[in-house]
């Protein structure tokens, strides 16, 4: 964050909540949607997917002088909204089908992204109804299209569709001394391909102009969103491999446990500047 606030070249997929688009503290003038969709912005500014799509935008995009963490504010933010405006509270998770997860996520790559932010769960997966989701992820990985997941907040030893495939990385929620939390969802894929990030009591917008402290693994995902958007604009010619490579082993090589390691974004820089000197 010191060296880049991120490139407009480098666009970040939010499959979210819609975002409260007219918020002061937004970086407004890196944002757009996807054409032809006409329901970026929040109606009800109290729904769950409206606080759930603001706040994670906040932490990628808003100014850096504003309550949130504000990681690549130039980065261009290209919204996706997901979840409907039903119901009001902070307290569950927003989800989506996997038929409708694999629309948005193919969406966003023919649309440019780079990277794509998934703080999302599956609702009701089921093994015949997510060849298309699995299909929506070869994809991104044939197009170069790196993919950050919420690991999930069940408290369990398992992984879905999403956290397993080789391509995504699945991101743990842990708190201010790097511990993971008690309720982020542990596997081997996810210790092996994952990382841990901060999601214990992280503050980012709200809608009603005050700011927000939530946690999870969905605020978590962001974290390492963004630091890989800044990674990308700092080395635009580096493959989308390399990139994924850097950010999910610069710090470490072996890995045998469940947990995975902590992001190191410092470290990832370094792995990239000594791959650029070497060429």
């Amino acid at each position: 964050m010191e060296l880049t606030s991120g490139t407009p070249e480098i666009t970040i997929g939010l499959i979210d909540g819609p975002v409260a688009t007219q918020h002061p503290d937004l970086a407004r003038e890196h944002l757009r949607e996807i054409p032809g969709s006409n329901n970026t912005a929040c109606v009800q500014a109290s729904s769950t997917a409206c606080l759930h799509g603001t706040f994670v935008a906040g932490i990628l995009s808003a100014e850096r002088n504003s309550p949130a963490p504000a990681i690549c504010p130039n980065c261009t933010l290209l919204v996706r909204p997901i979840f409907a405006e039903t119901t009001a509270g902070r307290e569950h998770m927003p989800s989506a089908t996997p038929k409708a997860l694999a629309a948005a996520i193919i969406e966003c790559i023919d649309a440019g992204a780079r990277v794509i932010n998934l703080s999302v769960a599956l609702a009701q997966p089921s093994a015949k109804r997510e060849q298309c989701l699995e299909e929506a992820l070869d994809q991104a990985l044939k197009r170069g299209v790196i993919v950050v997941a919420a690991a999930g907040n069940q408290g369990t030893i398992g992984c879905s569709v999403i956290t397993r495939h080789p391509w995504v990385i699945p991101v743990v929620a842990c708190d201010i001394r790097g511990r993971p939390m008690n309720e982020s969802n542990l596997s081997g894929s996810i210790g092996r391909r994952g990382l841990r990030a901060p999601g214990d009591r992280i503050t980012s917008l709200g809608t009603d102009g005050q700011a927000l402290t939530l946690g999870g693994t969905s605020v978590a995902v962001p974290f390492v969103t963004g630091a890989t958007a800044l990674l990308w604009s700092a080395f635009p010619s580096a493959p989308a491999a390399h990139i994924k490579l850097a950010v999910t082993q610069a710090s470490t090589l072996r890995r045998g446990s469940v947990v995975p390691p902590l992001l190191d974004a410092a470290a990832a820089y370094q792995f990239l500047l000594a791959g650029r000197a070497r060429r």
